[in-house]
C-alpha cells in the first residue's frame, strides 16, 4: 500500500509541477502571443525545396515574427491538393530535418521560445511520402481485432514522431449509416460499441508516441441526403446513445488527448459552436483534459456558410466560448480574437483557458525538454519492411469473404488465372483518401500479388475504368479471360486524387464528372451505389462466359453487389486494403490464409433501403424487395465452419460487472481458422424505445481444426443501461435477451437474464 501511495504522490507532484510551469509561462505572454498559440495554419507552404536543399519560406518566418504560431498542420502532407509529389515533397529524413529547422526557428527566434506543435494526418498511416500505408478505417474495423489495431496505431504514431511531429489526426469514430456519404471509408462502421472498442485500441497504440485526435465530434456520419458536412437530423436520446459513445470510450479507455469538432450542425447548432457538446458533455461529463481542435476552417464556417455569426469576429468568439481551443487552418483566432475581446464577446479568461490546454499538451509531450528528433532514425525506421508486414496482416484480417460456392481456395486444377478489372493493377485505387504519393515499388497491386506468388500463369486486362466510359476495351478482357481456368475480377471504386481535380479550401475534392476515377473520398458523395463507368457491362460479359469467377470489390463504401452476389462463384470485399493489398489477396485465394474479416457496416440491396443498419427497430419488407440487407453487419465467411454450444450465463454482481456469458465454439471444418464470436443483447422493455439488438461483446479467436474453445464475455451495468434526457444513463429492471453467434443475423444461441 505504501508503495502505491508513494507512486500516486509522485504523479500528483509531477502534475502540479507541470501546471506551475504552464501558469508561469502564461503569465508572461502578451495577448498576441496567446492568440498565436491558438492558431494552427496549413503548413505545406512553409518550406521550399530543390534537389540540393530545403529552406523555410518567408511566409513561415513572417508569421512567426508577428504572431507567433503555436502549431502547424500538414507541413509534411503530400497530395494533389498540396501540390507535393514524390519528387517535390519530402522523404522521412528530409521531413525530420525540416521540422527540426522550424522548431529551432520557433525556439530561438521568438520572444518566449515556445516550441511548435506539429499536427499531421494519420487515419490509416501518416499522410506523407515513404510512410506505411495501412487499410482505411472501414477495413481496420473489419478485422474486429483490437490487439492488432493497437499495434497498427503504435507503428503509425512512431512513424509520425520519428519525423518530428507530435499530433496525429485519427482515428475517425463517426458512426456511418448512410453509404452515400463520401467519408464512410475513414470510419469504423455503423456500430458505436465496435467503433469505440477498436478506436480506443488505435488511440492506445498511437499515444505511445504521439497525441491522437478523435474525429469528428459529432454525428458527422449521418448527413442529410448523404451530403458531406450536411446537418445531422438526430434527437438528444439517439445522439447520446448512438453517436457519442464511441468518442466517450476512446476518451476514457484510450485516454485520447485531443478531439476535433465536425463541420455539421445538430439541430441548427454548429458543432464548433456547441457549448453543450464541448463543455457539458466532453469536459464535464467525460472529464476530458486535452485540446479541442476545429476541423479545417470550421470556425470561419460558423459565419461564412452556417450564418450563425454576423462576421468572423463573432464566429471566433462563439467557437472559443463553446470550447474550441485551436482554430485549424483559418486565422479567425489569430486575426479576430483581439477584437472579440475589445467588443466584450470573450474575456481574457476564455483565451487563457484555451492557451492553458495547448501549453499543457506541449509539456505533457515533453517538447520543452526534447524539441528535436534524430534525422537518421527517421530514415532508418519509417516505412520499414517490418511495418509493411504489419500492414499486410491488417489487410489479411480485414478481407471479407461474402460468398464461396467451393471455388476457394484455389486447388491444383488452377493453372492459368486471368486478373481483370479497373482496380486490378492501379496502386492508388487501393490506397484510399488521405494517402500521399508513394514510390510504386513499395505498393503491391492485385495483379502484382498474383505474379509475385509465382504459382500459375497470370494474364491481365484492365477491361474498363472505374468511371470513364471512354477508357474501355472489354473485348480485350474477354479474350484474356478465354484462355484462363479462372477469372479474378477486381472492380469497385476509387478515392485516388489526381492533379487535374480541383479542391475546396478544406481540402475536400470538388466532384468532377469526366476526368477522375474518384467515386469516393471526402467530397465525393453519391446519389446511387451502382458501379460507375462500364463496370457492370464488363461483369455481365465475364459472367456470361461460364468460367469460374472470383469478384473482388476494392471500395470505400458499400456498393451495389447484387449482380456479383448472384453471378459470382466467390465474392470478396477488401475495402481499400493499403500497400500490401495484392499480397493479401493472393494469400487468401490460394489458401495460405483463411479469411475471417467481418462487415462493420451493412451492405444494402439497393439505395432505397437506406438506412439499413442492424440495430434499428424491426421493419418489414418493401413491395419491390426484402427489407433486410444483402449482407448484414458482422457477416463474413471462412474456409472452415464453426459450431456453437453450451451457452451459460452466470450472475456475478462484482462491482460494475453483472453477468458472465460463456459459450463453446468448435471448429468442425477442414482447416484451422479464426471465428469472430459476437454477443448481442435486446432490452425487452425500456422507457426509451430500444434497438432491435445491440452488439455488446466480440472476440476474434483462432481455433484449430477439431478444437473447441470456451469464449467468455462480461456484461456490465453500462452494457445494460439506457439513456434518456430525463435520467441520463441508468439501468432499468426487466428482461434482457442474450444472443450469441457469427453475425447480427446469425444468432445461433440465445437466453435471457432478469435485471432486478
Amino acid at each position: 500500500m505504501r508503495k502505491w501511495l508513494v507512486i500516486l504522490l509522485a504523479i500528483i507532484m509531477a502534475a502540479c509541477a507541470k501546471q506551475d510551469k504552464v501558469d508561469a509561462l502564461l503569465s508572461k505572454m502578451t495577448l498576441e502571443e496567446k492568440c498565436g498559440q491558438l492558431t494552427c495554419p496549413i503548413g505545406f507552404t512553409f518550406y521550399g525545396k530543390d534537389t540540393d536543399s530545403t529552406w523555410l519560406s518567408d511566409d513561415f518566418k513572417g508569421m512567426m515574427d508577428t504572431l507567433p504560431l503555436g502549431s502547424c498542420w500538414a507541413v509534411l502532407r503530400a497530395d494533389p491538393w498540396s501540390r507535393k509529389t514524390v519528387e517535390t515533397g519530402l522523404k522521412p529524413r528530409e521531413s525530420a530535418r525540416l521540422l527540426n529547422m522550424m522548431q529551432r526557428y520557433a525556439m530561438e527566434n521568438t520572444r518566449l521560445g515556445i516550441p511548435l506543435l506539429f499536427c499531421e494526418e494519420m487515419p490509416h498511416g501518416h499522410m506523407a511520402i515513404g510512410t506505411t500505408v495501412f487499410p482505411t478505417g472501414v477495413g481496420q474495423a473489419s478485422t474486429w481485432n483490437p490487439e492488432l489495431l493497437e499495434q497498427m496505431g503504435e507503428v503509425m504514431g512512431k512513424e509520425v514522431r520519428l519525423q518530428g511531429a507530435h499530433v496525429g489526426y485519427g482515428p475517425v469514430l463517426d458512426i456511418a449509416r448512410d453509404p452515400r456519404w463520401s467519408r464512410v471509408e475513414e470510419t469504423m462502421g455503423e456500430d458505436p460499441y465496435l467503433s469505440g472498442t477498436l478506436g480506443a485500441a488505435v488511440v492506445r497504440g498511437m499515444q505511445k508516441n504521439v497525441c491522437a485526435t478523435l474525429k469528428h465530434l459529432a454525428a458527422y456520419g449521418i448527413p442529410r441526403g448523404g451530403h458531406n458536412a450536411a446537418t445531422a437530423d438526430v434527437g438528444s436520446n439517439r445522439l447520446m446513445s448512438d453517436y457519442l459513445p464511441a468518442f466517450e470510450q476512446a476518451v476514457k479507455e484510450g485516454s485520447a488527448h485531443s478531439i476535433m469538432t465536425s463541420y455539421n450542425t445538430i439541430d441548427g447548432v454548429p458543432c464548433s459552436a456547441n457549448e453543450w457538446l464541448l463543455q457539458d458533455i466532453l469536459r464535464n461529463s467525460w472529464d476530458f483534459k486535452g485540446v479541442v481542435f476545429s476541423d479545417l476552417n470550421a470556425v470561419n464556417a460558423i459565419y461564412a456558410t452556417q450564418h450563425v455569426a454576423a462576421d468572423p469576429v463573432e464566429a471566433a468568439a462563439l467557437a472559443l466560448k463553446a470550447g474550441v481551443d485551436v482554430d485549424l487552418g483559418g486565422y479567425n483566432y489569430g486575426g479576430f480574437l483581439k477584437e472579440a475581446l475589445q467588443r466584450g464577446l470573450v474575456t481574457e479568461a476564455d483565451i487563457d483557458r484555451a492557451v492553458r490546454h495547448v501549453l499543457q499538451l506541449k509539456y505533457d509531450l515533453g517538447l520543452f525538454d526534447y524539441p528535436y528528433v534524430d534525422e537518421a532514425l527517421a530514415e532508418a525506421e519509417v516505412g520499414t519492411k517490418e511495418n509493411a508486414q504489419l500492414a499486410k496482416q491488417v489487410a489479411l484480417e480485414s478481407s471479407i469473404l461474402l460468398k464461396n460456392d467451393g471455388l476457394l481456395p484455389f486447388g491444383d486444377n488452377i493453372n492459368k488465372v486471368a486478373v481483370i478489372g479497373p482496380n486490378a493493377d492501379n496502386m492508388y485505387n487501393q490506397l484510399g483518401d488521405y494517402t500521399a504519393p508513394q514510390d510504386s515499388g513499395r505498393i503491391v497491386t492485385m495483379l502484382e500479388g498474383f505474379r509475385d506468388k509465382g504459382r500459375v500463369e497470370v494474364s491481365y486486362a484492365k477491361g474498363c475504368a472505374v468511371r470513364d466510359e471512354e477508357d474501355a476495351n472489354i473485348d480485350e478482357a474477354i479474350k484474356t479471360a478465354k484462355g484462363a481456368d479462372v477469372v479474378v475480377l477486381v472492380v469497385g471504386g476509387s478515392s485516388a486524387r489526381d492533379f487535374k481535380t480541383s479542391y475546396e479550401e478544406t481540402g475536400a475534392a470538388i466532384v468532377n464528372t469526366s476526368i477522375s476515377d474518384m467515386d469516393c473520398g471526402e467530397g465525393y458523395d453519391r446519389s446511387t451505389l451502382k458501379l460507375l463507368g462500364r463496370q457492370e457491362e464488363l461483369m455481365q460479359r465475364i459472367y456470361a462466359m461460364g468460367k469460374p469467377v472470383v469478384t473482388v470489390y476494392i471500395q470505400g463504401r458499400p456498393l451495389d453487389m447484387t449482380l456479383a452476389a448472384e453471378k459470382s462463384n466467390a465474392l470478396m470485399t477488401m475495402w481499400y486494403p493499403g500497400m500490401e493489398g495484392g499480397s493479401a489477396l493472393a494469400d487468401i485465394l490460394w489458401g495460405d490464409y483463411n479469411p475471417a474479416g467481418r462487415l462493420p457496416i451493412s451492405v444494402p440491396r439497393s439505395i432505397g433501403q437506406i438506412p439499413v443498419y442492424y440495430s434499428q427497430p424491426a421493419t418489414g419488407d418493401y413491395v419491390e424487395e426484402s427489407g433486410k440487407p444483402l449482407y448484414p453487419f458482422g457477416y463474413g465467411l471462412s474456409y472452415t465452419q464453426f459450431e456453437y454450444s453450451d451457452l451459460r450465463i452466470d450472475t456475478i454482481r462484482d462491482g460494475d460487472e453483472l453477468f458472465r456469458v460463456t459459450v463453446n465454439v468448435k471448429n468442425i471444418g477442414p482447416c484451422d481458422g479464426d471465428e469472430v464470436v459476437q454477443l448481442y443483447i435486446r432490452d425487452e422493455v425500456a422507457s426509451i424505445a430500444p434497438p432491435s439488438k445491440l452488439l455488446k461483446g466480440f472476440r476474434r479467436v483462432h481455433i484449430n481444426k477439431g478444437e473447441t474453445v470456451a469464449v467468455s464475455f462480461c456484461l456490465t451495468k453500462h452494457d445494460l443501461s439506457v439513456y434518456s434526457t430525463k435520467d441520463g444513463w441508468h439501468c432499468e429492471p426487466g428482461d434482457f435477451t442474450i444472443m450469441i453467434g457469427g453475425s447480427s443475423e446469425s444468432m445461433v444461441l440465445s437466453s435471457w437474464v432478469k435485471l432486478e
